[in-house]
């Protein structure tokens, strides 16, 4: 059972985000709820967490300025943020300080659903592998996660199922079988996120044409890039740098 709290200055918010969905049948157990950033902040000082799910705007200190104090000095905590449209200003910052994921206000339980079930399965990797470091004879496949998810972090722009095969001296087939088992989502999932949100991050940028963010991460064509950034975030490159801008 993985440890979450939740930061929101609304109380009806907290409660009904506590008690309206089955936190505990997803892996979760709701150990607090705080009216801002600061409390979540000393709570965290003192107690083992291992996920925030937080608003944007709040009194004392904001989910954006808590964000920040995570990505320092707690850098493999995953956060969430909570945000309408109208603060969807903020969510360079959002992006730049690593945050997990976002959900858009009002909730759909179904997106809430997918975000933590995505966010179970890298916890659980993280304990698997973690398990495996320390003494299993598995800790083989650990490591060859852990060199491909290097390998296209720093490759995300050209990488390809066959050249991380050729760095870990296994087939492509083979590969793809055991990343899915062991990292819990897709060679080309995973490939897809990194390039998504390096895409949201340039988009924050105007001096970028969408064109040149589509060439940057790994797309010849445009059009396919706006597809992809459709399906990963619900809305078009140009709607999200709109949003960003107003």
């Amino acid at each position: 059972m993985y440890s979450l709290i939740i930061v929101d200055d609304e109380i009806k918010i907290r409660e009904g985000l506590v008690n309206l969905f089955p936190w505990e049948q997803n892996g979760y157990q709701v150990t607090g709820q705080f009216a801002n950033g600061l409390q979540a902040l000393e709570y965290i000082k003192s107690h083992n967490v291992d996920v925030v799910l937080t608003d944007i705007r709040m009194p004392v200190m904001s989910g954006i300025d808590l964000s920040r104090h995570l990505a320092s000095d707690y850098p493999d905590l995953p956060f969430v943020f909570l945000t309408g449209y109208q603060d969807f200003s903020y969510m360079h910052t959002a992006i730049l300080n690593h945050a997990s994921d976002y959900l858009l206000k009002p909730i759909k339980y179904e997106d809430l659903y997918t975000c933590f079930e995505r966010i179970r399965q890298i916890l659980d990797e993280r304990h698997h592998v973690d398990t495996q470091v320390h003494g299993g004879t598995s800790s083989y496949y650990g490591k060859i996660i852990s060199e491909i998810c290097s390998y296209l972090q720093e490759n995300y722009q050209n990488a390809t199922l066959e050249e991380a095969a050729s760095r870990v001296n296994l087939s492509p087939n083979y590969l793809s079988k055991i990343f899915k088992e062991k990292a819990h989502v897709g060679f080309s999932e995973y490939l897809n996120e990194l390039r998504m949100k390096k895409a949201a991050e340039l988009l924050c940028d105007i001096s970028y044409k969408h064109y040149e963010i589509a060439y940057r991460i790994g797309y010849d064509n445009p059009k396919n890039f706006s597809r992809a950034f459709k399906q990963y975030y619900k809305i078009s490159p140009r709607e999200f740098r709109d949003k960003y801008l107003h």
